[in-house]
């Protein structure tokens, strides 16, 4: 086992070495993407336009490749350290020589991190977590260079929009595991589900169903179980959430005791908030997000691109979405329909404890029928955060529509934690608020492993929402609000979602192009025949009777669309 460890542990270091020889580039990056922006400014002639928007493609794939590379070295490092944890634990204790024994993974998480037996989840939202750690605990991750660099970038951005230089700026580690813990204080769902620590793309497997055990002599041959194992793919999406921070404590008169606090415990809200959203109601794979509890049931086919491997796919939507007319119902009536509906749950996975998530007014209306029941002398479980009859524990969240009501064994569902957290700069500034506007940036992914483990119902008789609106991705968004050629009319009328439009009989030899995007930092390029055109120039038509196609091609963060115009011109 020695060997083993001191082998990893070499490995560790040259990956390590490989990783900070790439992150020295990010300032490279940086420096390119600034002279980029300069030249996108100064290019005036179509010949200096095209020369341009080529370095700008290069550079984007030089980027991305780079990217690429370093979140595969942090992954490596990663599963190597874990192997190295595992290891450590499993060496044997050292016979007492005099000789003070190495410190295993573990111990020295908790020396560094840590260090005591605080229980974070466990503490009340009026303190701050970094806060309930012991002084010297603090001091010592503050004293941490990764750590005083961390802080020291932050100052330096206050009341500023301007992106963060070399790139995003990675959250100590100290910190991430300390903002992973405080996450459970401020998300009501983390809890509740299943959460795995999986770098990169990867597969979990799951049980399928399990067969009875068989009885025999003791003698008696024995029976072969038939075991079914299934796998989920889970992916890695960005979840990001705005940070403000008031200016006043990014002053150097502020400690960095008090500035890290603060820090972690935005973040972490931020974010906890944003994947309690994504567990019921993520839109998955197609829209970069996790797969909701709510999304999945309301599927009516096999999504495109379902594993092979993965549990057979069952129509939901009639069974484990339901509605109950509570108005019209006395309270007994109403549990029973409840108790009716939650039953749809019931399934060969089903273990552990069951959860209930809803807003305040339709907990405040279930919380009216257990009184009611009281009253008549009926037999209630209790009238605290426990749904009668049923059980399980009863969850707040304010962002769940009216008399919904979402719930069923949160370990059926899966949460993957990608691992890193990185933040940077937002481009929302406060400045009345006085406040500097970070994004804490996280990957994660999940999905429901058995859906039909889950239940979403609707007590006022409506429609369960199963469409929830999320914060907009503005710095990916490349649709277009307008699209315009002078003396021309699109078919079909112009439609940001609509890719390819016809102009069947143009009415001039030129025509004035003019393409809007919904962001204004988006980047547009026109092509035609070949030629770029200028945002609101002019084109010359080709006048041969057949279609000759017009590309509107915008650029926004990661986020590409080409709109295209098949443009006639009679001929003469």
């Amino acid at each position: 086992m020695a060997l083993r460890a001191i082998m990893l542990r070499n490995k560790i270091e040259a990956k390590k070495k490989e990783l900070e020889a790439l992150r020295e580039k990010d300032a490279e990056f940086a420096k390119r993407e600034k002279e980029l922006e300069t030249s996108i400014g100064e290019a005036n002639t179509d010949e200096e336009q095209q020369a341009v928007e080529a370095e700008i493609e290069k550079y984007e794939k030089e980027k991305a490749t780079h990217d690429e590379a370093k979140t595969a070295l942090e992954n490596e490092i990663s599963n190597m350290e874990t192997e190295l944890a595992a290891e450590d634990t499993e060496d044997p204790q050292p016979q007492d020589r005099g000789i003070t024994p190495p410190v295993n993974a573990k111990e020295r998480m908790n020396r560094t991190m840590i260090g005591t037996n605080v229980r974070i989840r466990e503490l009340p939202i009026s303190v701050r977590a970094f806060d309930a750690l012991p002084m010297e605990t603090r001091e010592q991750i503050i004293q941490r260079e990764d750590v005083k660099t961390f802080l020291t970038r932050l100052r330096e951005l206050k009341g500023t929009k301007r992106a963060i230089s070399g790139g995003d700026l990675e959250i100590p580690v100290s910190f991430l595991e300390l903002i992973k813990e405080n996450m459970y204080r401020y998300s009501k769902l983390l809890r509740r589900v299943r959460v795995a620590d999986l770098p990169g793309e990867g597969r979990q497997t799951i049980a399928g169903t399990v067969e009875e055990a068989v009885w025999v002599e003791m003698c008696g041959a024995i029976n072969e179980l038939n075991l079914v194992f299934n796998q989920v793919s889970t992916d890695g999406y960005k979840v990001a959430g705005f940070v403000p921070v008031c200016n006043s404590l990014l002053e150097d008169t502020v400690s960095n005791l008090n500035l890290a606090s603060q820090v972690i415990e935005l973040i972490s809200q931020s974010i906890a908030y944003a994947e309690d959203k994504a567990i019921l109601y993520g839109k998955g794979a197609n829209s970069k997000m996790p797969t909701g509890i709510v999304t999945r049931l309301a599927e009516t086919s096999v999504p495109s691109g379902y594993p092979a491997n993965a549990p057979e796919w069952e129509d939901l939507h009639l069974t484990n979405i339901v509605k109950i007319d509570s108005s019209s119902m006395t309270p007994v009536e109403f549990f029973q329909a409840f108790t009716l509906a939650a039953g749809n749950t019931i399934n060969t996975y089903a273990r552990g404890d069951m959860f209930w998530a809803m807003n305040s007014k339709t907990k405040a209306r279930v919380q009216a029928m257990m009184i009611a029941l009281t009253a008549e002398g009926n037999v209630v479980s209790r009238l605290g955060g426990v749904m009668p009859v049923v059980m399980g524990d009863i969850d707040t969240l304010e962002f769940i529509p009216d008399g919904d009501i979402i719930g069923g064994y949160g370990q059926l569902y899966l949460w993957v934690d990608r691992g890193s957290m990185r933040i940077d700069i937002s481009e929302h500034v406060q400045f009345i608020q006085d406040n500097t506007v970070f994004r804490g940036k996280a990957r994660a992914d999940g999905k429901p492993v058995i859906p039909k483990a889950f239940v979403a119902m609707n007590i006022n008789n409506t429609e369960v929402t199963t469409v929830v609106p999320f914060a907009a991705d503005l710095a990916n968004d490349a649709n277009l609000t307008a699209l315009e050629l002078s003396g021309n009319t699109l078919s079909p009328g112009f439609n940001p979602s609509v890719l390819s439009y016809t102009v069947a009989a143009a009415t001039a030899d030129t025509t004035k192009v003019e393409a809007t995007t919904a962001q204004p930092k988006a980047q547009v390029a026109i092509d035609y025949e070949g030629k770029n055109v200028r945002n609101g120039g002019t084109v010359p038509l080709l006048k041969d009777g057949k279609a000759h196609p017009l590309t509107v091609t915008v650029r926004n963060g990661n986020a590409v669309k080409v709109y295209t115009v098949q443009i006639t011109r009679a001929s003469e």
